[in-house]
């Protein structure tokens, strides 16, 4: 199985590549459109800013290319957000897979609710879905975010924090979680596995 990760300027990449070892899975790492095109499977990680990654994107061709994929895709924090339509980071237009729009967190109470929204988290109202299969009960995972997508038709898992927001999105062939299943212990690795398995 040819397992490619999309490079560009996010953090990061390192712990996706380490926690795909770790599941016996060797990936490559590249903005090559030809060989992103041939893998069985394309992860798009991320920490970063909207507007720059989105030009680095735009820069490589690999916007449209992301677009036209067909097999199963995986989009990781930021890269979930840049698969939305519209991120309030520097007013981005991002990719449009999901017709989403991205906001900033608005703390409520500054005592209680920092931004960015760092720690670990409850997944909740999980739909039937592939990516879903045979999670733990209660299952955490581990966020760094100041940025989140609303809910849409296309949520498949929830998470609170301030109030409730997109923790996983799914379309046709393209799923995106906010969080950090490479940092969520073994609930982020069954989601790995699962997104494997697709």
């Amino acid at each position: 199985m040819k397992i490619a990760i999309i490079k560009y300027n996010s953090g990061n990449v390192q712990s996706v590549l380490y926690a795909l070892e770790r599941l016996g899975v060797d990936a490559e790492l590249t903005d090559d459109v030809e060989k992103i095109r041939s893998a069985d499977k394309v992860i798009f990680p991320g920490q970063g800013e909207a507007s720059t990654a989105m030009a680095y994107l735009k820069a490589r061709k690999l916007d449209q290319l992301i677009t036209e994929l067909k097999q199963p895709f995986l989009g990781v924090c930021l890269g979930l957000q840049l698969l939305c339509e519209h991120s309030e980071e520097n007013d981005t237009e991002c990719l449009g897979i999901f017709p989403v729009k991205v906001k900033r967190f608005i703390p409520e109470n500054s005592q209680e609710f920092k931004v960015p929204h760092v720690g670990w988290n409850e997944l909740e109202n999980l739909a039937q879905n592939p990516l879903l299969t045979n999670l733990p009960a209660n299952p955490f995972v581990y966020y760094v975010h100041s940025f989140y997508a609303e809910m849409s038709e296309y949520t498949i898992a929830t998470t609170h924090y301030i109030h409730d927001f997109t923790a996983i999105l799914h379309r046709d062939n393209y799923w995106a979680i906010q969080a950090h299943p490479e940092k969520s212990s073994v609930v982020g690795e069954k989601l790995l596995e699962n997104f494997l398995s697709i």
